[in-house]
């Protein structure tokens, strides 16, 4: 019974305990010491084994310059056999208030000495040191602990300890050490080498990265070496250099083709298609199997068109033909014939031939996904060639068929752009409304944006005039008519002069100009929106879109510099907020990113 009663009365107590706690914390970080004091003076004695309790009191006292009672609370626990090290380190930090420095010291080496006499201290002394930001004495703390018991590892306390120091080669040998020593570490060093690393080969950080590795691998070949040069050439967009690094690694390893086809995905997705070539031409030659060949030839494929000039697509399409003469035209060659189909439509002007080959090809036995996908790429090309009630039947069409995939999230979204295309706003912003709920991020940030400005612009123009001319525009400039979409979006610009839709049209405007590389007309349309909407809701893209012009093309560093200023001190809550920053960083000439 009265072992129930002892349950009971802790069981009761714990949660009045768990809410004073939190409240003489709040007193604390609010300020508001003395009463921090009081309520921690209280837990301390009700837990003299809590030294957390302790601790807020000890701080408490020394907001407050009460350091003879605090000193007196600290030196109470050194006293008796249960003397816990860190307060060595308490004790020299309330001297070191005082500005007694040569007092603080004389107890930071007793503290340290505690790792003499158990190793096991070292964790709570070296945090504590740290929290104190005493990173030398941290670092004599984990290197003594080390050193005494081999089988202790704090690699990784050293490691962000160098880092805070600026000692950068130190860091990093400890960071490969650490992935030496378990490989399942290596995407936690990466995700650390980030915080240093920038896309600048030249920044003090990849440098020493770069020479520690290449230092790792004179001494003794090993892949993990080869692995981490490659992720910092890719860092640096030098995609060739992985590439030595990955066929290295390919011939090394049994992991086979996947590190390098990875490497050729990224390659493509920069747009480094030059690069991307060689790396394809590699896939393709040493693909283990005949699908694997004929993945690296989609790849080919794709980077062929990127870089073709409309006198290439006579040879582009022949290569086609005779892949398709090779693989046969069935169920492995699906997404070949779709990208096949799509050059049609889009580059070689043969919409009707597109939508035919597609519809003949969505009556073939497929499963389901694959039919989906088909006929997702018919209702683009049809909405590509206007035929807009036709491509929303297919559209509709897959999203029946695959309900919870992500697919019928994309093709839920492409109704509500078809219905915009054609000027339905009010059905658009329905299926929008929905997709603002998505479970893919990009579906529903780009359902989010285009109900936003369909909205937006519908409040003030009931006959929607100025959104339907917007909407042409934009349809437009999806069908690669970039001078006609122009023509519009100056037509907005000038009969809807002050109109809500014109920040819209000068943002498009831009854009398509960039696409055109036509770059000093996409400067004048960014900062005309930055000049006379610096307070709208697209301030920020221009800012942002307005820096990568001039940090690329126009080769104004120093404008992209104070644009990118601009976005960190009046855009915080921007998506390119931490972009703007990392470049703002980069082109101020950081060591540090």
């Amino acid at each position: 019974m009265r072992k129930l009663l002892f349950l009971l009365v802790i069981i009761l107590s714990t949660p009045g305990f768990a809410q004073n706690s939190a409240l003489g914390k709040n007193y604390f970080e609010r300020g508001d010491y003395e009463k921090a004091l009081v309520i921690f003076k209280k837990l301390a004695q009700q837990n003299p084994n809590r030294t957390d309790f302790l601790t807020y009191l000890i701080k408490s006292h020394q907001q407050l310059e009460n350091f003879e009672e605090a000193e007196k609370i600290i030196r109470e626990r050194l006293i008796g056999r249960r003397q816990i090290p860190k307060f060595y380190i308490e004790l020299g930090h309330n001297y070191a208030l005082q500005e007694k420095d040569s007092l603080a010291k004389v107890y930071y080496e007793k503290a340290i000495k505690g790792v003499e006499d158990n190793p096991f201290n070292a964790y709570t002394i070296g945090k504590t040191f740290t929290d104190y930001s005493l990173l030398d004495e941290a670092v004599a703390t984990y290197e003594l602990a080390m050193k005494l018991d081999p089988e202790r590892d704090y690699n990784s306390q050293l490691a962000r300890i160098y880092g805070e120091q600026g000692d950068l080669g130190k860091m990093f040998e400890k960071y490969v050490e650490l992935v030496e020593a378990s490989p399942g570490y290596r995407a936690t060093a990466q995700r650390n080498f980030s915080y240093y690393v920038t896309d600048n080969p030249i920044n003090e950080a990849n440098s020493i990265l770069r020479k520690t590795l290449l230092k790792k691998l004179q001494q003794g070949p090993n892949i993990l070496y080869n692995e981490l040069l490659s992720w910092l050439f890719i860092q640096q967009k030098e995609f060739k250099k992985a590439f030595v690094q990955e066929k290295a690694i390919f011939k090394r390893s049994e992991e086979g083709l996947q590190g390098i086809v990875d490497l050729l995905r990224i390659t493509i997705e920069e747009e480094y298609y030059e690069d991307a070539q060689e790396i394809v031409a590699f896939v393709i030659e040493n693909a283990p199997t005949p699908d694997a060949r004929l993945q690296g030839y989609q790849y080919l494929m794709n980077v062929k068109l990127k870089l073709a000039k409309p006198k290439d697509y006579s040879g582009i399409e022949k290569q086609y033909l005779a892949l398709f003469e090779e693989f046969g035209k069935n169920s492995g060659t699906l997404t070949l014939q779709i990208d096949y189909n799509h050059f049609l439509a889009y580059e070689n002007g043969r919409k009707d031939e597109a939508i035919a080959n597609l519809k003949k090809l969505s009556r073939k036995r497929l499963t389901i996904f694959q039919e989906a996908r088909v006929k997702m790429k018919l209702a683009d090309i049809l909405v590509f060639d206007e035929k807009f009630n036709e491509a929303l039947i297919y559209y509709s069409q897959v999203q029946k068929k695959v309900k919870s995939n992500v697919l019928a999230q994309e093709a839920r979204f492409k109704v509500a752009r078809t219905s915009y295309f054609k000027g339905d706003f009010e059905w658009a912003q329905i299926q929008l409304d929905v997709l603002k709920k998505s479970v893919s991020q990009l579906i529903a940030n780009d359902a989010m944006q285009l109900s936003l400005m369909i909205r937006d612009n519908s409040l003030e123009d009931s006959t929607q005039t100025a959104l339907k001319k917007f909407a042409r525009a934009d349809l437009l400039s999806l069908q690669n008519k970039n001078n006609e979409a122009i023509i519009v979006l100056q037509d907005i610009l000038t009969n809807h002069k002050g109109e809500k839709i014109e920040d819209e049209a000068l943002l498009k405007m831009g854009d398509i100009y960039e696409i055109s590389q036509r770059y000093f007309q996409a400067e004048a349309s960014y900062s005309k929106l930055i000049e006379f909407y610096n307070d709208d809701i697209l301030a920020d893209d221009a800012h942002f879109r307005l820096a990568k012009l001039y940090e690329g093309p126009l080769a104004r560093p120093d404008k992209a510099k104070e644009l990118y200023e601009q976005i960190i001190f009046n855009f915080a809550d921007s998506i390119y907020f931490v972009e703007a920053r990392k470049r703002y960083r980069m082109l101020r000439g950081d060591e540090i990113n």
